[in-house]
């Protein structure tokens, strides 16, 4: 009988955890969180049959600035599953210039790496400290004396002066074994933090760059790397004070006790098995009809893409990555074309399409107060840091979001980003002289919105230079 799969990740549960970020688009959050659903219910399944079940890439069609990246961002974030976001546009078909499609799983192998290398340098701090704090402790430590060492053959004319030696050298040890013993203790007290000390650290030099590191990149190589493991590991002596020290120390330490093949091999079954890349702005190498020009590269980033989407190995320098339970959500806005331009056998691995609608001003208007860490929340912590408290009345948001609305619908429809604009626009008489002359408060009512505003959205002229 099949297992169970627990509660924790039900596709409701995910869809609170974004609704406590982004505002409305419920079509795309339900889209995603059965997605995360269907990629957990495979873990479970027997391996014959979860080897068939392949991702069901969604397809994301709406304008810009209204949560396509951050769903997909927070998305990963929750299952702390590897994330990258590329744009379509920087591939080119092989054989033009720029970069093939195989970098991006490459791009996203580095990304957990470093995800998964973060996990382990956090699990082996406490025995890394202990290393660091002896290899301190023998800084700190004068160097005792070498001493001459008598032949074997005369210790047999001296047999109780050897004695009386061996006695002598197992106090000094014991005396020694004391002192590392109290240095110990003033070292976890604090009480040599600012004590200069002269220590051995691993030379951190730049490496040179290397002709030739393109081509070596779509083959998954990396000569720097490759020549600086052939090398010997060189150290320098630097004088600073202990806390620093070891801190340094503590950091080279914990590297040595990593296994670099076990890490490689777990960053590698994460990608394969929990990698999530954001392939934003497909729209833009959709051809228009043309059959020459630019239009032939567009088709031919399709085609190269259509392998990677479909399930491929690619060679990275960490070992062959499968990208076939890799899920994709691709996007665009999809103004001059549509999804059906699409050539047919990449529109067939995108099977889920949600529409992304464009922000209302009530929407505007949630964004601005309501997830955790909003734009008004941002900027209230800022100006707090001065002493000051800085709040909005209701009237101030709502004519905030009507403003930004009107914005959207006169100009290019830039979403919730057009807020930022306001808001800097609203706040930058108050962020510089809030220093000078601190208020104990200050409050933007509907009035202060207006005044400061409504130049800024009447003038057409001035609206050229600003988003």
């Amino acid at each position: 009988m099949t297992p169970r799969l627990d509660s924790a990740l039900t596709p409701s549960r995910v869809i609170e955890y974004l609704d406590r970020y982004i505002v409305g688009q419920e079509k795309a959050k339900r889209a995603v969180a059965v997605a995360l659903r269907n990629r957990l219910r495979r873990r479970v399944l027997p391996p014959e049959m979860a080897r068939e079940i392949v991702p069901k890439n969604i397809l994301m069609v709406g304008p810009t600035g209204v949560g396509k990246t951050e769903i997909a961002r927070r998305l990963a974030t929750l299952v702390h599953a590897p994330f990258i976001k590329v744009e379509a546009t920087k591939f080119t078909e092989v054989g033009y210039v720029g970069r093939d499609v195989e970098s991006m799983i490459r791009d996203l192998v580095e990304f957990s790496v470093a995800m998964v290398r973060r996990r382990m340098l956090e699990d082996v701090q406490e025995p890394a400290l202990e290393r660091a704090e002896q290899r301190l402790i023998d800084a700190l430590l004068p160097r005792s004396e070498k001493k001459f060492a008598m032949p074997d053959f005369m210790k047999v004319f001296g047999a109780g002066a050897d004695a009386e030696n061996e006695e002598r050298r197992s106090e000094e040890d014991r005396g020694q074994e004391a002192t590392r013993a109290k240095l110990l203790t003033m070292l976890r007290e604090g009480r040599l933090a600012d004590r200069e000390v002269d220590v051995e650290v691993a030379d951190s030099a730049v490496a040179l760059p290397i002709l030739g590191g393109a081509g070596m990149d779509s083959m998954g190589i990396n000569l720097n790397e490759m020549l600086s493991g052939m090398l010997p590991k060189r150290s320098k002596k630097r004088r600073m004070k202990v806390n620093e020290a070891l801190r340094i120390l503590q950091g080279e330490e914990a590297e040595k006790l990593i296994d670099s093949d076990a890490l490689a091999q777990e960053a590698l079954e994460k990608v394969q098995e929990d990698g999530i890349i954001f392939l934003d702005e497909l729209d833009k190498v959709v051809a228009k009809g043309g059959a020459s020009g630019p239009d032939v590269s567009r088709e031919g980033v399709q085609r190269d893409l259509l392998p990677i989407v479909e399930g491929s190995v690619v060679q990275t320098r960490y070992g062959p990555v499968k990208t076939d339970h890799i899920l994709f959500i691709a996007a665009g806005a999809f103004s001059g074309v549509k999804p059906s331009d699409l050539i047919p056998e990449l529109q067939g691995r995108f099977p889920i399409r949600v529409e992304l609608q464009p922000l209302s001003w009530e929407n505007l208007q949630q964004i601005l107060t309501e997830p955790e860490n909003s734009l008004l929340k941002q900027y209230s912590a800022l100006i707090s840091t001065e002493g000051v408290e800085l709040s909005f009345t209701e009237e101030a948001t709502r004519a905030i979001a009507e403003l930004a609305s009107q914005m959207n619908a006169e100009m290019e429809d830039i979403g919730a980003r057009r807020l930022h604009t306001m808001l800097e626009q609203l706040l930058e008489e108050i962020s510089f002289d809030v220093c000078d002359a601190p208020v104990p408060r200050i409050e933007i009512d509907a009035e202060l919105v207006r005044e400061r505003l409504n130049d800024l959205v009447e003038d057409r002229d001035i609206r050229r230079y600003l988003l």
